[in-house]
């Protein structure tokens, strides 16, 4: 089989493109008809074992403003490192990181706070309680960081309490 010097290039281009927008990891816990299989003939050890890789499926990155309303950068002179802020947004209610998924227990209010970053979730509503979904907090969150990408800031997001229009969230430096 012959190869010409575009096919060469096109091939990289594909691997590139490929490898930097949705990588794969190998996965041995999922059922080997959920996913294809990756033949032995593709390493250099002919002899190796083929296993079953799984696409990584990337976290939603969209951004609605109606997701909060009355944004107000507070501070766009502070140095907040991105790390720090995106395991506070996870660290709220003691921790929705991995399977949770909600806001469990129903708080009056909760922090989520990691090195520089902190957040502060207050319901509106005089006795409401915090029942977020991360997926909504997460949404909230982006679409206030659109508004101020850099510092700290306020913003309510709309939904996720018991009883109310939403939550009043802040995001400021952790003192701690």
């Amino acid at each position: 089989m012959i190869f010409s010097f575009s096919d060469l290039s096109l091939t990289l281009l594909l691997l590139t493109s490929t490898g930097s927008s949705s990588p794969i990891w190998p996965n041995a816990a999922v059922p080997g008809d959920a996913h294809p299989t990756v033949a032995s003939s593709v390493f250099h050890n002919r002899n190796a074992e083929p296993y079953v890789v799984q696409p990584r499926s990337p976290a939603s990155t969209s951004v609605d403003p109606n997701d909060v309303t009355g944004t107000t950068c507070d501070d766009p002179t502070v140095s907040l490192v991105s790390h720090d802020t995106n395991v506070a947004v996870l660290s709220i209610c003691g921790g929705i990181a991995g399977s949770i998924q909600k806001c469990e227990g129903n708080p009056a209010t909760t922090v989520g706070a990691s090195g520089t970053s902190k957040f502060t979730l207050t319901p509106v509503t005089q006795g409401a309680t915090l029942n977020v979904s991360k997926g909504r907090w997460e949404r909230c969150v982006r679409a206030a960081q659109a508004v101020c990408p850099t510092g700290t800031f306020t913003s309510t997001c709309k939904g996720g309490v018991s009883e109310g229009a939403g939550f009043k969230f802040v995001l400021s430096q952790n003192k701690a």
